[in-house]
């Protein structure tokens, strides 16, 4: 597993960060995912690929800078 962080903008509230966490589990049901809504980060420690994370994040209405 290792760490991977996305800048997420559009992040701006705790339902955002719950439906990412939920999307990133449901992609990885064993990742750990830590939010920062302050700074709009979202970091997650995975063994899924990189462009599978932002495609899923993507879908959910979180697009990745």
């Amino acid at each position: 597993m290792e760490f991977k962080e996305f800048d997420v903008p559009s992040m701006s509230c705790g339902h955002c960060a719950s439906a990412i966490t939920r999307t990133l589990k449901g992609l990885d049901p064993g990742a750990e995912v830590s939010i920062d809504l302050d700074r709009k980060k979202v970091t997650v420690r995975t063994t899924e690929d990189r462009q599978k994370i932002v495609a899923a994040l993507s879908d959910a209405g979180y697009p990745t800078h």
